[in-house]
Parts: C-alpha cells; sequence; structure tokens
C-alpha cells in the first residue's frame, strides 16, 4: 500500500484516491495540489479503503472501476454507498462504457471521469462533489440543531451577551457553516457586532491562518487594489520596495472585508475576479497570485436598493451572499438591552477602578425603551459616559441624554408577539386575575435580586416597606 498525505498552511476537504496504479495516483495527486487541493491521501491497495476512511473525515473518494488483482471499484461502491452516503464517490475508468456508467450512478456514485482525465474536468467535478459533501454536512448539522442539540464549541461565542432566541439560531448556523469555504456575507445596521460575528465564524472554521479585518469604505480602486493585492517594486512613484497585500497577510486564514457595499464598481470587478478564481495580480507585476483565504464581507447597506440603482454589481452580490447572515437591531431583541446594561456597568467599573453603580428604576426603564438607532455600540458608549461623568454610585435618568422617562417599556415587550400570545399567558391555566399578577412580580422580583428586599422593591417601584407589608397579606 502507498499512501501519501499532503497537508499545507489552508484548510481544506480530505480526497482520497484510490488506484491500483501507482504512477497513476501520483499523476493525480500532483494534479490535485496544483490546484489548490492541499489535502490528498492516494492508496493502491482497495483492500484497505474502509480502514483509511476511519482514519480520517474525508470529503470524498475517487475510486477506480477496474482494478485487476484488487478488489473493484464495481465491487466496492455498493458497500461504500451504503457504509458511507455522506462521502461522495467519483469512478474512474478508462473504458467509456455507456451501460456501465450508468449502473455505477445507479448504484450509488456521485458521478465518473474517464481516464486519463483532463484537468478541467476533473477539477471541475471534484469542486461540484465537495459542494454536495459541504451541503449534505450543514443540513445534518442543522437537522441536529433543530432536534436541541447543544453548540459544539459555545466557549467560542462567549464574548456575545445575548438571551435573544434568534442569535442563539445564528450562532447554530455559524457552527454549521464552519467547513465552508465560500464566502459569507453579513448584514445589519451600524453597531450590532457584524464585526464580532466575522470573528466568531472565523474561530469556528478552525483555520490556522490569521483574521485579517479591512474596511473599505472610503477606498478608491487604486488604494484598494494596492492594500488588498500589494504591489511589485517601481509599480509606482514611491514604490521603493515590493509589498505584500492583505491578501497574503490572511493565507490560510480570514479576509474581513467590512463596508463592501461602499465600493466603487472598478472595485466590485476586482474583487468579483479574487473571489471567482481565486486569482489576482500585484500592482505592476504580470505573475498571477493564488489566493488561500475565506472571504468574509459585512455591510449596513439595503443591497435591494443597492442593487436597484446598479451600485452593485449582481454577480458580486450573489457571490459574496453564498451564505448570508443577518444581524437585528437591537430593538428587535429588548431581551438582551438589560443583560447588555449589565455587562457594560461591571466591564466600565473594571476600567475605572470604581464600584459597579446601581441603575435607577427610571433609567432602567427608559434604557428598555430606548431604540437606540446605534445598537449594541450606542448602548456602551452611553454606559461609559454616564459613569465617568457621574461618580456618586447611582446612575439616574439624567446621566442618559435623549433618553426619556418610560413606564411603559411592556407594551413594546408585548408588541412583539404579533400572533397575540403573550408569554405571560402560558404561566396560568387560565387568564389571570391582577392580584395573581402582582403576587408573581413579586417573588420573581425576589428571585432576580437574590432575596434583596430593598432591589426587589426598587425593580417593583414600591418602597420596601410596602413590599414587606404585601408578602405578609399573601402569606396569611
Amino acid at each position: 500500500m502507498t499512501t501519501i498525505t499532503t497537508q499545507d498552511h489552508v484548510r481544506e476537504h480530505a480526497i482520497l484516491v484510490v488506484d491500483d496504479d501507482v504512477e497513476f495516483l501520483e499523476s493525480i495527486r500532483l494534479q490535485l495540489l496544483s490546484n489548490n487541493f492541499k489535502n490528498v491521501t492516494t492508496l493502491s491497495d482497495s483492500g484497505a479503503l474502509f480502514k483509511e476512511l476511519s482514519q480520517d473525515n474525508y470529503a470524498i473518494v475517487l475510486l477506480d472501476w477496474l482494478m485487476p488483482g484488487n478488489i473493484s471499484g464495481e465491487n466496492i461502491l455498493p458497500q461504500l454507498a451504503d457504509q458511507c452516503p455522506q462521502i461522495p464517490v467519483i469512478i474512474m475508468t478508462g473504458v467509456s462504457d455507456t451501460e456501465n456508467i450508468v449502473n455505477c450512478i445507479k448504484v450509488g456514485a456521485y458521478d465518473y471521469i474517464t481516464k486519463p482525465p483532463d484537468t478541467s474536468r476533473l477539477i471541475s467535478t471534484i469542486n461540484k462533489a465537495l459542494e454536495h459533501f459541504d451541503l449534505y454536512d450543514q443540513n445534518r448539522r442543522l437537522t441536529g440543531y433543530l432536534l436541541g442539540e447543544p453548540l459544539s464549541n459555545p466557549e467560542i461565542f462567549s464574548s456575545f451577551i445575548t438571551c435573544n432566541e434568534r442569535m442563539q439560531s445564528i450562532f447554530k448556523i455559524i457552527e454549521t457553516l464552519a467547513p465552508s469555504r465560500q464566502p459569507i456575507l453579513i448584514t445589519g445596521e451600524t453597531g450590532v457586532g457584524k464585526d464580532l460575528i466575522a470573528e466568531a465564524i472565523h474561530k469556528a472554521s478552525g483555520v490556522k491562518g490569521p483574521f485579517v479585518p479591512l474596511n473599505v469604505a472610503g477606498m478608491d480602486e487604486t488604494m484598494l487594489a494596492d492594500t488588498l493585492f500589494g504591489h511589485k517594486k517601481g509599480a509606482y512613484t514611491h514604490a521603493n520596495d515590493s509589498r505584500d497585500g492583505l491578501i497574503e497577510q490572511a493565507k490560510g486564514g480570514t479576509l474581513f472585508l467590512d463596508e463592501i457595499g461602499d465600493l466603487s464598481i472598478q472595485s466590485q470587478v476586482k474583487l468579483l475576479r479574487l473571489i471567482q478564481q481565486k486569482e489576482y495580480y500585484r500592482l505592476g507585476s504580470d505573475v498571477l497570485q493564488k489566493s488561500y483565504a475565506r472571504i468574509i464581507a459585512a455591510s449596513n447597506g439595503n443591497f435591494d436598493e443597492l442593487l436597484a440603482a446598479k451600485a452593485f454589481r449582481a454577480d458580486l452580490y450573489h457571490r459574496l451572499s453564498t451564505h448570508l447572515i443577518h444581524i437585528e437591531p437591537l430593538r428587535q431583541r429588548r431581551e438582551d438591552i438589560l443583560p447588555l446594561v449589565n455587562h457594560f456597568l461591571n466591564e466600565t467599573a473594571g476600567e475605572l477602578q470604581q464600584d459597579v453603580p446601581v441603575l435607577s428604576r427610571d433609567a432602567r426603564l427608559a434604557l428598555q425603551a430606548f431604540d437606540f438607532p446605534g445598537n449594541v455600540r450606542e448602548l456602551m458608549n452611553k454606559i461609559s459616559h454616564a459613569m465617568i461623568y457621574n461618580r456618586s454610585g447611582t446612575l439616574e435618568l439624567s446621566d442618559f441624554p435623549g433618553l426619556k422617562a418610560s413606564g411603559k417599556v411592556y407594551r413594546k415587550i408585548i408588541s412583539r408577539h404579533s400572533d397575540g400570545k403573550f408569554a405571560l399567558c402560558g404561566l396560568f391555566t387560565e387568564f389571570p386575575t391582577l392580584e395573581e399578577i402582582e403576587e408573581l412580580l413579586m417573588v420573581e422580583s425576589l428571585r432576580v435580586t437574590n432575596g434583596n428586599k430593598s432591589q426587589a422593591a426598587d425593580l417593583l417601584g414600591i418602597t420596601r416597606p410596602t413590599l414587606q407589608k404585601k408578602f405578609e397579606a399573601i402569606t396569611v
């Protein structure tokens, strides 16, 4: 048996090539390596196929149909299709026999190629098979999550402060997309945390290369090309040395392009070529370079409007949005506001080396009711501003410019339940009375304040003695 495994800095799907001709195996291996497939294993003993499959997470198998002196692909294929249905099998045959080809497809082969293979046909077939494998894997992961499977690596998302179900779903989607090297487009308003989502995708992917961010807003065609692709010495005035671009720096990792909706049409053309062909030229050079970076893009723009106005190329949009993730604004996930407030209070207190302040009821309600057009970033800035200018230990409504008193935050919470099924009703067998609601609120206020009656009274908007009297009344 001859086994040759080649791994580079680029995380690639593992490919297994099975043939009894050692010279042919080496030829195929070199073809794949020269076309950026960096994890190729060759196997000349078909009898060891299933043992080899158990030792690595192979994404595709290229299998010779006829192997004299070995177990042939014709005999192996049915068993392979039964035991490893997730792995696309490409049959390699030296005879273009229509009947055999139809039979192997019926048995379970994904596709076939004739020997010796045409390089373009070989690479095209493998790429399509890998897309099939990715889709199967993503569907498997999503099915598991829908059935209640927890996150595989929750620590990746530890920097996110959220109890919103839709945000939790995004974390699961990120883990599902982790193996894919296809582009991802993240959309959402300014300040929702698109950069944090991009970093989480990078971490979940498990790639060894770095995370390289670039905000492309305001960059003209030449500046973007120089920044992304680099330049050759003498490419322009003052180009005294050759320089690698960010594409090279992100080798084997992730290139994150923020504010992608602001790119000029000329720059969009160059980016499209980079994504489609994974090739580029440094400024002033005619030497073709290969890209080994995954691209994640983000924008706060409305792509329906950009596409309609022809300000953004439709072909580039569709390439970037192979996987699309939309982050909702903070006003649509108000349950996250108070946890974020508490997080930023603690974080800022640590930076200022002071005790964590108390937030008054009026300030707390106003924060919950505010729409935050700047989203999480605006909330963080408001907390920081208030704590810098107020060191009294209690933050009042007046410490938050632009916020107004609001005792009706519950109306915005109820309005999200457009189907009329407000969650509180689910706690009772029938519609609750005011007395039942009051008792529930008092018990819950003590729970969230860990039994502190003063804080519980503040949450309820009453005095501590009043709370004590109410508790005495319901326990009689």
